[in-house]
């Protein structure tokens, strides 16, 4: 998976200002998803199936994740 990490395409949300404070995602072998840190590209990263992906992103939408 490292290899495929390397070559994968990354992207930001669009959501993004262009601050620090990102994270960098990228679609990789069999619907997995990768995130890592936007500050440090060379550092580890974070695979989740596509199943855990798509309940992270539910969460968010509905709010799950806010701060009070």
């Amino acid at each position: 998976m490292n290899d495929e990490l390397a070559q994968a395409k990354w992207f930001t949300s669009s959501f993004s200002q262009g601050g620090q404070e990102c994270v960098e995602v990228a679609f990789v072998e069999q619907g997995h998803v990768a995130v890592r840190d936007s500050k440090d590209r060379t550092g580890p990263a974070f695979v989740f199936t596509p199943a855990e992906w798509d309940a992270f992103t539910g969460g968010v939408r509905r709010g799950v994740f806010d701060r009070a």
